[in-house]
């Protein structure tokens, strides 16, 4: 019989030893000038040159990290990019830029995997997305042109600032399966924002429909600036916005949620590939960990307990944020 508890335990050893390695190197590199000049010029920068260390320690190591992630993504329902970003970004002596490139392409990958099987059950809407995605995508598009713009230690203030808050958000949100929609807004039935999905667990079709829609289209500029800018993906503030705020029923928000990561980051990582800011040494072992730990935290999810996967997550992503905050004031180098 499989032991969740034990493997559990083996998980979070598996992961502070990688961590404490990852950390570890990291301060050894520190002190080389090479690590530095890599700020604003798109070679190479999977490791300092002068590091004795072998330049494929560094994509192996990216590779079991990532793959834990995935397992933590799932069982933790948050997306890949949003712990990739700021802990890769913090413990690897990569430069943030491609950090950033990569956390958009391990986001799209992810959602461009589910969108087909989403759209096929008819639980990512097409009428709520498209919508959305238009205003999302052009400010994630904005959104990474500033972040490309600013200097590394200013983009790690804001990484661990909204890390911080993301922590603060999944700690408070509470979730609603069917939020009550007294009367659609007149922008969602001009939009004819509406839809009906079967409900598996009630064996019936639900009908649902939308309000507050100018205002949820107001907050996805702010979410596409931010997920372009920091190369997050939007998952984690997609799901709030279209379920308690605009009323969608929660599977029909994950869904659209993930769907829409696919036009979203797909804008924003055009500007980082057309700046030379994704290498393949990072972004390939990242996307392959991550879907082999999706698929194997798929398996995992049915007899794990969610709530204590999900407060693990908050820990983690409270110490890669604060790391990210610290690093960029320059209080922990």
């Amino acid at each position: 019989m499989f032991n969740s508890k034990k493997f559990l335990k083996s998980l979070i050893i598996i992961f502070s030893v990688v961590f404490l390695f990852c950390a570890v190197s990291v301060f050894a590199a520190e002190g080389q000038e090479a690590a530095k000049e890599i700020v604003s010029e798109a070679i190479p920068a999977a490791a300092a040159p002068a590091s004795a260390t072998p330049w494929w320690v560094w994509p192996l190591v990216l590779f079991v990290v990532t793959f834990i992630l995935g397992i933590l993504a799932v069982l933790g329902g948050v997306g890949g990019g949003v712990l990739f970003v700021p802990i890769v970004g913090g413990f690897f002596p990569f430069n943030i830029d491609f950090v950033r490139g990569a956390g958009l392409l391990v986001a799209l990958a992810g959602a461009l995997a589910a969108g087909p099987g989403l759209l096929k059950r008819n639980l990512a809407s097409l009428r709520l997305a498209i919508p959305v995605a238009l205003i999302a995508s052009a400010a994630a598009i904005v959104g990474a042109m500033i972040g490309l713009a600013l200097k590394p230690n200013v983009v790690n203030i804001l990484l661990g600032a909204t890390i911080l808050f993301i922590v603060l958000i999944m700690a408070i949100a509470k979730k609603s399966d069917f939020p009550k929609v007294p009367h659609p807004d007149k922008l969602s039935q001009a939009l004819e924002i509406t839809g009906i999905y079967r409900e598996e667990s009630l064996g019936k079709d639900v009908e649902w429909n939308v309000h507050r829609t100018p205002q949820g289209l107001a907050l996805f500029i702010i979410i596409g600036v931010m997920a372009g800018m920091f190369g997050l993906g939007a998952g984690w503030a997609n799901v709030p916005v279209l379920n308690l705020l605009m009323g969608a029923p929660l599977k029909i928000s994950v869904a659209t949620s993930k769907f829409l990561l696919s036009i979203t980051d797909t804008s924003a990582a055009w500007v980082y590939l057309n700046q030379g800011a994704v290498l393949p040494m990072i972004v390939v072992p990242s996307i392959v960990g991550i879907m082999l730990g999706s698929m194997v935290g798929v398996k995992i999810l049915a007899k794990a307990k969610p709530k204590a996967i999900k407060w693990m997550v908050i820990v983690l992503l409270l110490f890669a944020g604060t790391r990210a905050l610290l690093k960029g004031l320059e209080i922990w180098k």
